[in-house]
């Protein structure tokens, strides 16, 4: 699995939204603007994300986006399917290439892929925007926390 821009734009475009929509409907150029995201990119993100019923939209003067849902009935992987983001250990890299072969080590690996798709779509489906928005999630204890690198 690798994230592209198409992921990490559509997510952060979207925290913004659910953060400015009390201020009344958001543009996709404030967006723009304070993500410093190119507009004419967000424009095609956003063609998808309406498209799949993430965000509504009212056109003219005064227009722009609100979620369609609340935030915390929007899955993080919503978002990252919407964008056509592929989710799957197996889809590229390690694992992929000769796998078709079916040597025992080949299937035994491919497992373990599986396993690790299966937890990042459990992961994604279970981690809503709302869970972003509130800064609810639990840093790994492997990592250190972005608050560490903050303070120094």
């Amino acid at each position: 699995m690798k994230l592209s821009t198409k992921g990490r734009y559509a997510l952060v475009s979207l925290v913004d939204i659910a953060k400015h929509q009390n201020q009344g409907l958001v543009s996709i150029a404030e967006v723009s603007r304070r993500q410093d995201i190119s507009l004419a990119y967000l424009e095609q993100l956003f063609s998808k994300i309406r498209r799949n019923d993430l965000v509504v939209s009212t056109r003219g003067h005064g227009g722009g986006y609100k979620l369609a849902r609340g935030a915390s009935a929007i899955s993080i992987e919503e978002i990252l399917l919407a964008v056509d983001e592929n989710i799957d250990a197996l889809s590229t890299g390690a694992g992929m290439k000769g796998g078709d072969c079916g040597s025992i080590e080949q299937v035994l690996s491919n497992k373990m892929w599986e396993s690790l798709s299966a937890q990042v779509h459990l992961y994604l489906h279970r981690t809503t925007l709302a869970d972003v928005i509130d800064d609810s999630l639990s840093p790994c204890p492997a990592m250190p926390s972005l608050s560490e690198f903050e303070e120094t």
